[in-house]
């Protein structure tokens, strides 16, 4: 056998290693105890169970017999970046401008430092402040915990990056010992820059929602807009400063023979932690949100009561999912696809020359889009200020919805701006136009989809009023339907949107040269996605909008200020204000409703990012199995059964990830709601107790980490058995994945935002809340729950990571099989067997037990813990 042979013996070795104690051992130590929590789920595949995973490899072993391409050699990590001093720009050299570059990723992050420093000291009474506090602990708490897991996830993908570029394919020409450490240390600084940004994003949240919560006492609409929108921003432009400073980093000091091993280590890694804290972080936010809202409708509670110990896991929740998954989302959205980017111009264009001009040229332009990001949040601040600063009511969306138009307007301008300035003589003078013209597609797509999503998941849109109508007469049962007709509605609109703005960069991609650089659409398509990201800040500042108003409602409830006595002169007399408590409410649950609706906004711009950069990453994979285009292109046709195949497999995998992503979210929430039931005390106590509000985190957290881990072990060995079934077969079902994810996505996310401010209607301007009309609308939002913030945001971060460690897989099975395909096979065989193994467990190791199973369960979740 060769030496690649023996080494895929150890790899099918390793697998088995690292999985037998969590799926054989019965007793005995720690990693025995594990397996016997774990245990159960395997024994629950009985006879039935076995004979159709046994029946699905036998249809699948025919796709095995298909010839492999040949190896190209090397990889993405081969790429060799060009001298980016060759190239005089404005009177300087590449280099040199885009060191420049540096000093504004510099000035975005004093900008975010500013907001936060300016946000911990704005005033805010104690009460609040507390309440804030304890939200960050658990926050914090949880944030500990999934920085160990994604460890654990990350030495999976250590073992994959060790095997294939330490052994299997060392990268030509330069040193294993530097190489591998290389890809590996980048992978984890990917990791540590989703991680960190997260972190920064729970700090300034929970600094801002007791503001906010605070400024609403003076009954003025204004500071309650103004304090969320500026974390937003804060956020926004910390995260896209690190990720740009990174990049550049590595363009500018690192060897350029080196920077390849540097991008795809940190996409990889930036792409891990996302779909961690992304997929975590929706089950840990909706397991608390349904434990939390169902006690509304049991003991008939208001909402946020204080004595619910489900409202603080609620807010802990709401920053897990809804600021942690969407800020580490952000960061790896925008950096994988500049790394997309790079990698399609160094494979796609021969000019080195042109190389410079291009990777310059859209380099300039992130840095131009940070600039336009900030500069139209502070005119828009001007204009927003002078027209409600003393305004007694005003419609939040209202400067939500100027902002981003402001926004994508100064991005277009400054486009068409900075490309006639760096690139004029490129080509034959008219791409600059063509290319900022693509670009501007895109960024178009980032104010008109919000619109779109307006239509269905705004509390004054149609939609939303029929949710309300249906639910009047029919109950939740035709509030539920209505739901289900807006997400639907939703998904055509916006897929047609989508395509109509990729057809046009398309369109404008027909006029550059087939001798600039090979597949011109594929990097039309690319260009498209950059767009997209071409409002970064402003997108994460609208997205993060929504949280910080969602805690500031809980804050005020569990603060329970109103109750303090002497409460108002003590306002009087400490910060100058009458306070009026009635009118702060109202304030706090209508912003609420616009913050509702702008997370519903960014979530269709983030999955139509993953979709059209995922062309991008697949081109690259198409490259490297065709050498070029050169030959083996007529696989990439229907007429090749293997990527027909893989075009119906990917459809599967979306389907069982939302079912297993919304199983946790259903087993967490019921053991939450089962502890709350037995325990909440509503006589003669004000609060729950600290004590009961972690036991509730706790729980959140259990089965967020167990539906995660069952999750991404499913998907991880889905794409190695894949890659390894035949290369084809896996191009079909990446492009497979994108598609039917996106219009999944998009009908969940809008579903789910149209239930959750029909529900806020009630509330808010119908004043119904305790009557069954409320009822139902809280039914409904509880559906809608898992679909817009679990399964539906969460198919962002899986397209991208399973097409970024596609790039990876399939090159390793290429290389493998090239020396030994029987082998090859095997491992496919074995790769896909613990896959389903996995997605079995996620739906059996995941059921609600009885109550014979209880006990056991109760200690199976001690020892996971």
């Amino acid at each position: 056998m060769t030496v690649q042979g023996w080494l895929g013996v150890f790899l099918a070795a390793s697998v088995l290693s690292v999985l037998g104690p969590f799926l054989f051992l019965e007793s005995g130590s720690k990693m025995q105890k594990i397996a016997g929590a774990i245990k159960p789920s395997v024994a629950a595949l009985g006879k039935r169970q076995w004979r159709c995973a046994a029946v699905l490899l036998g249809l699948m072993l025919p796709t095995l017999a298909y010839a492999q391409p040949e190896h190209a050699g090397g990889g993405e990590a081969n790429l060799v970046l060009p001298d980016l001093s060759s190239v005089q720009f404005l009177g300087m050299t590449g280099h040199a401008l885009l060191t420049i570059g540096l000093l504004f990723c510099v000035g975005g992050l004093l900008f975010g430092l500013a907001s936060y420093v300016q946000l911990k000291n704005l005033p805010v009474h104690r009460s609040m402040r507390e309440i804030s506090e304890l939200i960050y602990e658990t926050c914090k708490t949880y944030l500990v915990t999934q920085g160990k897991f994604i460890l654990l996830l990350w030495a999976f993908i250590a073992v994959i990056i060790a095997l294939y570029f330490g052994v299997l394919a060392p990268v030509p020409g330069k040193s294993i010992g530097v190489t591998l450490p290389i890809i590996l240390l980048f992978s984890l600084v990917g990791i540590a820059g989703s991680y960190g940004v997260a972190w920064f994003g729970i700090r300034v949240n929970t600094f801002a929602n007791s503001r906010t919560a605070f400024a609403a006492l003076r009954g003025k609409p204004y500071p309650a807009f103004a304090i969320p929108l500026k974390a937003g921003m804060s956020i926004g432009m910390a995260l896209i400063s690190v990720e740009l400073l990174i990049m550049l980093f590595i363009l500018l000091f690192v060897p350029r023979d080196y920077a390849g091993p540097c991008f795809i280590g940190f996409a990889i890694g930036e792409s891990l932690g996302a779909a961690a804290l992304r997929i975590a972080g929706g089950i840990f936010t909706k397991i608390a949100d349904i434990g939390s809202d169902l006690m509304k409708i049991v003991f008939k509670i208001k909402e946020d009561d204080a004595r619910n110990p489900g409202v603080i896991a609620d807010c802990t929740g709401d920053n897990a999912g809804d600021s942690v998954g969407p800020s580490a989302d952000g960061f790896e959205t925008y950096g994988v696809t500049g790394v997309a980017l790079i990698t399609f111009i160094l494979l796609a264009v021969k000019s080195p020359e042109t190389q410079v001009q291009l990777l310059v040229w859209i380099f300039v332009m992130r840095v131009a889009m940070l600039v336009s990001s900030s500069g139209a949040y502070f005119l828009n601040g001007i204009i927003a200020k002078a027209k409600y600063a003393n305004s007694d009511d005003m419609n939040f969306e209202t400067p939500l919805t100027s902002l981003v138009w402001v926004t994508s307007i100064i991005s277009i301008i400054l486009t068409y701006i900075v490309s006639y300035l760096m690139i004029p003589t490129l080509g034959d003078g008219t791409i600059w136009w063509k290319l900022a013209s693509i670009i501007s597609c895109g960024t178009l797509a980032g104010a008109i989809i919000p619109e779109l999503v307006k239509v269905f998941t705004s509390t004054d849109s149609a939609h939303v009023q029929e949710v309300v109508t249906s639910a009047k007469e029919g109950g939740a049962s035709l509030g539920i339907l209505s739901g289900f007709v807006a997400g639907n509605f939703s998904a055509y609109w916006l897929g047609l949107c989508m395509v109509a703005l990729m057809g046009s960069g398309y369109y404008f991609s027909t006029g550059l040269p087939s001798e600039l650089m090979l597949a011109p659409a594929v990097f039309a398509f690319g260009l498209v996605a950059f767009g997209f990201l071409g409002m970064g800040p402003v997108t994460i500042a609208v997205d993060s909008y929504g949280p910080v108003t969602d805690n500031a409602q809980s804050v005020y409830e569990l603060s329970l200020i109103e109750s303090i006595p002497g409460i108002e002169s003590e306002l009087k007399r400490d910060f100058g204000f009458d306070v009026k408590f009635e009118r702060a409410k109202h304030l706090l649950e209508e912003n609420d409703g616009a913050g509702n609706t702008f997370k519903a906004t960014a979530k269709p711009v983030l999955i139509g990012t993953a979709v059209v950069g995922a062309t991008t990453m697949i081109f690259s994979i198409i490259m490297a199995l065709t050498d070029g285009l050169s030959h083996n292109v007529q696989n990439l046709s229907l007429l090749h059964a293997p990527f027909m195949l893989g075009l119906i497999t990917g459809g599967a995998m979306i389907y069982w990830f939302t079912g297993a992503s919304t199983q946790a979210v259903s087993t967490g929430a019921y053991r939450a709601v089962e502890f709350i039931k037995a325990n909440i005390k509503l006589e003669g106590v004000e609060k729950a107790s600290v004590a009961d509000s972690k036991k509730v985190v706790e729980i959140c957290t259990v089965y967020a980490q167990k539906g995660m881990f069952n999750i991404f072990l499913a998907v991880f060995f889905a794409t190695l058995a894949f890659a390894f079934f035949e290369p084809f077969f896996f191009i079909g079902y990446l492009i497979s994945i994108a598609i039917f994810g996106l219009y999944q996505a998009i009908f969940m996310a809008n579903a789910g935002g149209a239930w959750d401010n029909a529900k806020k209607v009630v509330e808010v301007d119908l004043k119904q809340k305790g009557t069954p009309l409320h009822d139902a609308t809280v039914i409904g939002d509880t559906v809608g729950d898992p679909f817009k913030d679990t399964s539906s945001v969460a198919m962002n971060p899986v397209i991208k990571f399973t097409t970024l460690f596609g790039l990876l897989a399939v090159e390793l099975a290429v290389t493998l099989s090239a020396s030994n395909a029987l082998l090859t096979r095997i491992l496919a065989i074995i790769f896909f067997t613990v896959s389903v193994t996995f997605v079995h467990r996620s739906f059996y190791a995941m059921r609600i037990e009885t109550e014979a199973k209880r006990s056991v369960v109760t200690e199976n979740e001690k020892v996971l813990r």
